[in-house]
């Protein structure tokens, strides 16, 4: 019962740059976030019981599935920030832009389906032993993460994080969850 809620937390640290990055931004309000963050706990619980009937349709052991899925996008998280920031210095764009309402709405709606390709991920790895606790974790984890980071981004006691930092720890955090998996499934 400890390792899905371990799990639910270590994916979740991405939340926290998350939050971090929608603080700094003068126009998002702390509203905002509690809107996304109720949205992601529906999420999560809608993935929790989709889990359990898909698991069920799948041939194979998804947790190779898993491991490797969430590996590749922290991999993906890292390398497109590095890309991106290659083709803006290219292209003389590095300049910083604030962030609009609608780009705001799809930051929370990408962190919401994350979010629930996460629980649905945990979910798989610990059937036929997975409780509710999974989808309110990592629920419960984004939301103390992006409040948390957000709060902090609105005090003078932080400086500014440098953006590649949140990518990189992002990204790893996805990594290790992804090895988690693995580690699940190979009884290490």
């Amino acid at each position: 019962m400890f390792m899905p809620i371990l799990s639910g937390l270590i994916v979740s640290v991405d939340a926290f740059f998350i939050g971090l990055s929608l603080g700094l931004q003068k126009r998002c309000k702390f509203l905002y976030l509690a809107i996304i963050n109720t949205f992601l706990f529906v999420l999560c619980i809608l993935g929790f019981l989709i889990a359990g009937r898909v698991y069920e349709l799948i041939p194979f052991e998804p947790d190779y599935i898993v491991g490797f899925s969430f590996i590749a996008l922290g991999l993906w998280c890292i390398l497109h920030f590095f890309i991106s920031e290659h083709i803006k210095k290219r292209k003389g764009t590095a300049e910083e832009v604030n962030v609009s309402l609608k780009t705001i709405i799809l930051v929370g709606l990408v962190m919401s389906v994350e979010a629930m390709l996460i629980t649905m991920g945990i979910t798989f790895i610990f059937l036929p032993g997975s409780t509710f606790l999974i989808p309110i974790a990592v629920a419960l984890a984004h939301f103390g993460y992006s409040a948390l980071s957000f709060y902090l981004a609105r005090t003078r006691h932080v400086n500014r994080i440098p953006v590649v930092v949140s990518h990189v720890i992002s990204g790893l955090a996805l990594i290790t969850y992804g090895l988690m998996a693995l580690f699940v499934e190979l009884g290490i």
